[in-house]
């Protein structure tokens, strides 16, 4: 019954990012450049962390997630937006674009729970440093993970089920260079109103969800670390968290930018979706690895042990 629905349209029209064919052709090369760093970078880390036994440790086991997740979330939208800069009609199938819509969901949704992770994680290790390897065991953390995907599979699947009940009757113009159930609202002839409550709710409660337990883990840290008397202890502890911060910064900040402000159509949600689907998969391993000096040093082994079989 849900299929029927889109009967009369069987595909959209993406705006993209610019009309002018020169800007394009620019933009191509700028989005193709981050797409390939992006993918070099978090496939770097995996292999660094997976390689090299001194970060087999809870930590970097998330952060090796974070790399996963951050290639799949810039694949489901980079590689066409990549086609399209090079195509004079740039249009998606109705069924590319909820394919894609539940793909961006799951990943994001995925990395936000894992970013919350993390930050127990950081708790645990902060907080509670002689009970850290009892408290975050392998299966332990294993399980995180897994909750984590599960998680965000449902909420996925709840999205999804609201696109698939959108009636679309003429439009067929997406503001936007991807597909995003907010651009799609804008399109329905159907009354969204309830479709537009239940999303905001289930942002607010995913958001929410992931958010305050990083913010009390974050509370309790901050709280630790300043009853440390030494200046070189505080710093050294609140050095493991910074790179968590900026990740959570830039990956909440714009993603619920995105999702609670109302569609415009304007540069502004185009900005906003970029940061987060192709900025923030790009800067993490580099936040990660610049900022981090078990990584750097791995990183260094590593890339020494690529060249003396190379040679």
């Amino acid at each position: 019954m849900a299929w029927r629905n889109h009967s009369t349209i069987t595909e959209f029209i993406l705006t993209g990012l610019s009309n002018n064919p020169h800007i394009e052709a620019l933009l191509f090369v700028f989005f193709l450049g981050i797409y390939l760093l992006t993918v070099t970078g978090n496939l770097m880390m995996l292999l660094v962390i997976r390689t090299d036994a001194r970060l087999h440790t809870p930590m970097y086991f998330f952060l090796s997630n974070l790399s996963f997740l951050d290639l799949c979330f810039s694949s489901v939208t980079e590689p066409k937006l990549l086609k399209d800069l090079l195509s004079e009609k740039k249009t998606i199938s109705v069924k590319g674009c909820l394919t894609q819509v539940f793909f961006v969901f799951i990943t994001a949704g995925t990395e936000a729970f894992l970013l919350s992770v993390m930050a127990y994680d950081r708790y645990a290790a902060i907080c509670h440093p002689l009970l850290y390897g009892q408290v975050m065991s392998s299966q332990f953390c294993v399980k995180l993970v897994f909750i984590s995907w599960c998680l965000a599979s449902f909420n996925s699947v709840v999205i999804l089920l609201l696109a698939l009940n959108l009636d679309f009757c003429e439009a067929q113009t997406i503001h936007h260079y991807t597909c995003e159930l907010p651009s799609l609202f804008p399109l329905s002839c159907s009354d969204i109103s309830i479709n537009i409550d239940i999303l905001i709710c289930s942002i607010l409660l995913h958001g929410l969800g992931t958010f305050l337990p990083i913010f009390f883990s974050y509370a309790r840290i901050v709280s630790t670390i300043l009853s440390i008397s030494s200046t070189s202890g505080r710093t050294k502890a609140f050095s493991t968290c910074s790179s968590h911060l900026i990740a959570v910064t830039l990956f909440f900040g714009s993603g619920l930018i995105r999702y609670l402000m109302p569609t415009s159509g304007s540069s502004l949600d185009m900005l906003s979706s970029l940061q987060y689907s192709a900025v923030t998969p790009l800067l993490n391993p580099l936040i990660y690895s610049l900022k981090n000096q078990e990584v750097k040093a791995a990183v260094r082994r590593t890339l020494g042990k690529i060249l003396h079989y190379l040679r």
